[in-house]
């Protein structure tokens, strides 16, 4: 399997390009501010052709060039029901410090093709078997992709992944997303947690929407989130971890 990103230079939000091999279809994962430059030059240095974009939630740093990448190649755009809304309308899903950023007002165009993505459902699109695991609490629609298999390399891991999850916002090294922003809820934050990230084994390969890639088992052993999901805290327990995200 090939997987290419980078983080976009606005939130640092990973965007992803995930093929069967090079010379092959596509899909394109959360294209956020300021990378369809980045994108396509990832396109042309792995002869690549995009059939569809998959979107992690809605939050603009993961969606802001669904247009520029999705539409101009008319191919369609992925997301939960759920978070559906915040293609039509991004504010709704901002914080007060992003609203400050963009002054309220967002030149925004709705993608023209979007398809919903249904909790547990199989894709199988560009050659890719992709599972879609609904995990909210950063957003209503937060969703993760599970694939079989990993990169052809990945530095830093002593053992081949079993399997790669595209997490979004859901899950980071070290931290989760966060639960704050209009849509969020920890106690679904740590529901999700509890049934869609520990039941996965340790040698998961998890490649999150900002920051670098980790394991399920990394995070099982060190990530306070986890820790409490795991041992049910209450909705409301203070945890001196951060979370991330817009």
């Amino acid at each position: 399997m090939l997987v290419a990103g980078f983080p976009s230079a606005v939130f640092g939000t990973n965007v992803y390009v995930v093929a069967p091999g090079a010379g092959q279809e596509c899909v394109v994962v959360d294209p956020g501010m300021e990378v369809v430059p980045g994108v396509d030059e990832l396109l042309r240095e792995h002869r690549l052709r995009p059939v569809a974009v998959l979107l992690t939630h809605g939050h603009l740093d993961h969606t802001f060039s669904v247009v520029p990448v999705a539409g101009s190649r008319g191919i369609p755009a992925y997301i939960h029901p759920d978070d559906r809304e915040l293609l039509v309308d991004p504010m709704k899903g901002m914080g007060r410090e992003s609203e400050q950023m963009f002054g309220g007002r967002l030149q925004w165009q709705e993608p023209d093709d979007v398809e919903l993505l249904n909790d547990g459902a199989v894709m199988s699109i560009a050659g890719l078997e992709i599972t879609v695991d609904h995990a909210p609490g950063h957003t209503p629609g937060s969703v993760m992709f599970r694939m079989p298999g990993s990169p052809d390399a990945v530095s830093g891991l002593a053992a081949t992944p079993s399997q790669t999850v595209l997490s979004g916002d859901v899950l980071f090294a070290g931290s989760i997303g966060r639960t704050d922003l209009p849509g969020g809820s920890h106690e679904q934050m740590l529901h999700s947690l509890r049934e869609k990230v520990l039941p996965l084994a340790d040698d998961t390969l998890v490649l999150p929407g900002h920051g670098g890639a980790t394991t399920v088992g990394l995070e099982r052993a060190s990530n306070p989130f986890l820790a409490s999901a795991r041992d049910d805290e209450p909705a409301g327990s203070a945890l001196s971890a951060p979370t991330r995200g817009l």
